[in-house]
């Protein structure tokens, strides 16, 4: 008896598009947790190794292995981020894109464009990382894809009015909202900062008291030392950027429910556990590094507790 289903595997399997979009979050997923895997066991990617040509031990041996706790908190952010943002496509794919909202798409379309072309920040500190490219080029197609098939699904017209402005600003919903949006707005500022910090300056005094050498001392340690820990610096730039992006879209344009309050939760203690927690393993309690944060992290906790339904 032959199947009245005339579709291939392949179409079956990539269906309206979505579930390119979901493989889209579950490879930041592992590549998050990757990140934050290999930062909590001290290891670095092969081809680290290669490119500096030392093992961690060898720098671990220098000033309390300074130089590698810095390399790891930096690390450890990057994957934190990674995470959040794989949970913020997710719920687009599963929700407000599966409803047929222009603006879900456009916010995917925005924030891959950023986030995959923060990997161009290479130009700025000269170390290209071969695993990172070809994720990148093997990922792309996918994203594409993805974002291909799933325009089709945009039946809702695009406006760029608020969903969710509040009626009034006595309630606690308005005051929620108000700062969940300077939670978004400050990770847009503190990843375009730190983009540009690691694309030029790389430390800020803080970095080089921490680390207890100066950029002379470093560059004589392993002139191929400041380039590497550039790219990682700029890779949690770009990422932080990208995520603060995709949040204040959400915030912007998504209906208050249960599961956008639980996803943005869920990405916010991810990525303020990430950033914040790896500092006191490590010994990096300068106050002025770490203020920011822990005010980024009052005013997003205070928010999801005002917007909790």
């Amino acid at each position: 008896m032959n199947s009245d289903d005339s579709r291939s595997f392949l179409s079956a399997l990539i269906g309206d598009g979505r579930s390119l979009i979901l493989f889209t979050a579950i490879a930041l997923l592992f590549s998050g947790g990757g990140a934050i895997f290999l930062s909590v066991t001290g290891h670095f990617l092969p081809h680290d190794v290669e490119f500096l040509g030392m093992q961690p031990v060898a720098l671990c041996e220098l000033n309390q292995c300074r130089i590698v706790h810095f390399m790891i908190h930096d690390r450890l952010s990057f994957g934190g981020v990674l995470v959040a943002i794989a949970v913020l496509y997710a719920w687009l794919a599963l929700f407000p894109l599966r409803e047929g909202e222009s603006w879900a798409w456009w916010t995917l379309a925005l924030t891959n464009a950023t986030g995959f072309g923060s990997f161009l920040a290479y130009l700025g500190y000269g170390y290209l990382d071969g695993w990172h490219a070809w994720a990148t080029l093997l990922l792309l197609p996918v994203t594409l894809t993805g974002l291909w098939k799933t325009r089709r699904l945009c039946s809702k017209p695009l406006d760029f009015r608020a969903a969710a402005w509040p009626v009034s600003w006595r309630s606690r919903q308005a005051w929620g909202w108000l700062l969940w949006m300077m939670w978004g707005s400050g990770l847009v500022a503190a990843g375009a900062t730190i983009l540009t910090v690691g694309m030029t300056l790389v430390f800020v005094p803080s970095d080089l008291d921490f680390i207890g050498y100066t950029r002379e001392q470093l560059n004589a340690i392993n002139p191929r030392l400041i380039p590497l820990i550039a790219h990682d610096r700029a890779g949690f730039g770009g990422g932080l950027f990208t995520t603060g992006l995709t949040v204040l879209c959400i915030l912007w344009k998504a209906a208050p429910s249960r599961h956008v309050w639980q996803a943005l939760t869920a990405a916010g203690i991810v990525g303020f556990g990430c950033a914040i927690g790896v500092h006191y393993p490590i010994g990096y309690l300068d106050f002025w590094h770490l203020a920011p944060a822990w005010a980024g992290a009052a005013v997003f906790v205070t928010g999801a507790w005002l917007l909790k339904r």
